[in-house]
């Protein structure tokens, strides 16, 4: 086994690690079909091999020639660490900086297997680096690291390290970042397969994943308002959520389904997934039939049960027998319905048809990519055409932001809208419908991590964010933003409660900037008091207020045109780095693919000092009203009375108003004329 120290080294390259290749029992990431040409795999291979002297390229040739072959990429197996890849206590690192202790401790935790495939965070293809090359260069570049140096990475290559001030970012990541007319997916499988980008999906690329945990308090949030919203209830007792994945995001709806109260039946056809949600207490039970799915649902429905039930199969078939029951016993056995599939990479491994078996379909996307891609379609045409006759009922569905209506819309599937803008389907996203009104009073998914790795750490700083939170309600606050800190409250004990933390010990919390700013000034304070006995992390999803512009989630409900600008993302990432930021993270794609979204994140390390408080309060109140100000800009009521509060709040925030403008008639006299 590596030590840190071995692992902060560089390239072991004399003597060379023995290369045990493709390693059994550890999740991978699905085989790729890049097609490349002879020149382009020539060029795939001279890329992977410059990392390494020539007197070792001969060697190391053949082996990255077939890892090509066989995997559609050069993951340079031979060159995977074999130290227990988790993240260790931050003072373990050898670094010269606590910044680059940090940071190192977030990547090892975004490649642990328990939350992660190979170099894959989670989405089948959300890298955090292209090839184990990368990661000894940037784990050696960290622990080289001074404060006045700023350590590049380009789509997972590490540039090297370059002078900057102490106030500068000690990390500035891209990914992704394809001139606009080849961003597509057929030249996104080739120029990754090439080595020369990465898909760096969210948190994946930005070293700032927590586990399953992250999405989570998302699914409870949504459920709980999909609730409310569509069911007029609070108590979701007896109330059945059926949808599908159960992977490194999707894996969170079972968990939240028991967090809600209600009965969360999850489809999954990869069994080890599902096998792993059941080992880990997430899924409380598996069902290997449809028949004993049902039987299962019926009575727990009529028992009012607390239930996650994983079918393993595919959700398509479990749709169709629902309709089957509806219409032959007259019973709708569903309530609220989503789907968390990888859609935003339908054609692969992020899709799977119903056509075939789990090892069938894996077998035909190796060798026929167009077949598997018109099994894919006709699968979603089937899905959709079950869950419209469901909707006929009292029975409500939505988009969870993963390109499912997108990529069924694209299939010719009936999902289309009379009428509708650009951005909206038959179903509304979840952004639309539940998140949007959230994000519009500045609230989103909000993150710390302990680096310490000690559950007394994040017992405290639960501990502080709970009375944060309850001392804001004592002070008065509108009754739409109490409505969220309540639920975060219950959030915060229900989560220490089901034991979330998979990987790093860390806590996400649904939270406003005004929130956001007074968590982080108890938590450095706590640090500085030795209350908490290691620096905090702070970070959040890129999926938030400001972070995303994502014309089918999370700018879906932004209807004055501007939905398919990221001026708002990218300002954000170069606002961020500026105003205290210890690193940040610009990528193309996200939830909905590649080429679907910008979005950005951040990281920012509380120390105890007084410049780490400065520089929260600086750049957590920037990264929050940067969105506020843009969705009041488009027209949204509630991030209009946000911005208003928060500008009498801060004499440094003056934001451009909009004004009323003249309604419908007087615009089409006027274009009449």
């Amino acid at each position: 086994m590596s030590s840190l120290q071995a692992l902060c080294s560089g390239l072991p390259l004399w003597p060379l690690p023995e290369n045990r290749g493709r390693q059994a029992g550890v999740p991978h990431a699905p085989v790729r079909t890049p097609r490349l040409s002879p020149a382009e795999e020539q060029l795939a291979l001279r890329n992977a091999l410059r990392y390494f002297p020539p007197d070792l390229q001969e060697l190391l040739a053949p082996e990255f020639a077939e890892e090509l072959r066989l995997y559609g990429h050069i993951y340079m197996y031979r060159f995977c660490p074999s130290i227990e890849m988790r993240a260790y206590p931050v003072e373990q690192y050898p670094c010269r900086t606590r910044a680059a202790a940090a940071i190192m401790h977030m990547i090892m935790n975004n490649l642990d297997p328990a939350v992660a495939q190979e170099l894959v965070t989670y989405g089948g293809n959300g890298q955090v680096f292209g090839n184990w090359a990368q990661f000894w260069l940037t784990m050696s570049y960290l622990s080289q690291m001074t404060e006045e140096q700023t350590l590049v990475m380009y789509s997972g290559h590490p540039l090297g390290l370059f002078p900057s001030s102490p106030g500068a970012p000690r990390l500035v990541i891209t990914n992704g970042m394809v001139i606009p007319n080849y961003s597509s997916r057929t030249e996104y499988d080739k120029l990754f397969a090439m080595g020369v980008t990465m898909y760096g999906q969210m948190t994946a690329g930005s070293y700032c994943y927590i586990g399953p945990q992250g999405i989570v308090h998302g699914t409870v949030l949504t459920v709980l308002n999909a609730g409310r919203r569509y069911l007029g209830t609070e108590d979701l007792a007896g109330k059945v959520f059926v949808t599908s994945g159960l992977g490194g995001m999707s894996g969170a709806q079972a968990k939240a389904a028991v967090i809600v109260g209600c009965i969360g039946v999850i489809a999954e056809v990869d069994r080890a997934a599902l096998m792993k949600r059941h080992k880990q207490g997430w899924l409380m039970e598996v069902a290997d039939s449809l028949d004993h799915c049902i039987r299962r649902l019926r009575e727990a429905r009529r028992r009012k049960e607390v239930l996650s039930l994983g079918y393993h199969g595919n959700v398509v078939d479990l749709w169709e027998r629902l309709v089957h029951e509806l219409d032959t016993t007259g019973e709708l056995l569903v309530d609220l319905g989503s789907d968390q599939t990888s859609c935003h990479n339908p054609f692969n491994g992020g899709y799977y048809p119903v056509q075939l078996g789990f090892t069938e379909a894996q077998s035909l996307l190796a060798s026929n990519p167009a077949a598997f891609k018109a099994l894919v379609q006709e699968s979603l045409r089937r899905q959709v055409s079950a869950i419209n006759r469901l909707a006929k009922e009292n029975f409500f569905f939505w988009d969870y932001g993963n390109a499912f209506l997108l990529e069924a819309q694209r299939a010719g599937a009936d999902v289309e809208k009379k009428g509708a803008r650009k951005t909206e389907f038959r179903y509304p996203s979840y952004v639309q419908h539940i998140m949007g009104d959230i994000f519009s009073q500045g609230f989103g998914p909000f993150r710390w991590v302990c680096t310490s790795g000690d559950p007394q750490d994040l017992a405290v700083t639960d501990q502080l964010a709970v009375s944060v939170l309850e001392a804001a309600i004592a002070g008065g606050v509108n009754p739409a933003v109490r409505l969220q800190y309540v639920d975060n409250i219950r959030w915060i004990r229900e989560a220490a409660r089901h034991q979330l933390v998979v990987g790093s010990q860390a806590r996400i919390l649904y939270s406003d900037q005004k929130g956001r700013v007074a968590i982080a000034v108890a938590f450095n304070q706590g640090i500085a008091s030795g209350k908490i006995k290691a620096p905090v992390v702070l970070s959040r999803d890129h999926h938030d207020v400001s972070g995303t512009d994502s014309p089918f989630r999370e700018t879906s409900n932004i209807y004055d045109g501007s939905a398919f600008c990221a001026d708002m993302a990218v300002q954000n990432f170069v606002g961020d780095a500026f105003r205290g930021a210890t690193w940040v993270a610009l990528h193309n794609g996200g939830g909905v693919g590649w080429g679907e979204a910008i979005n950005g994140g951040f990281g920012l390390v509380l120390d105890g000092t007084q410049e780490a408080e400065q520089k929260a309060k600086m750049m957590l109140t920037w990264d929050v009203s940067n969105g506020v100000a843009r969705r009041c800009w488009s027209g949204n009521q509630k991030a209009y009375e946000i911005i208003c509060q928060t500008m009498q709040e801060n004499n440094g925030l003056v934001v451009t108003l909009p004004h009323e403008v003249a309604d419908e008639h007087v615009l089409q006299q006027a274009l009449q004329s």
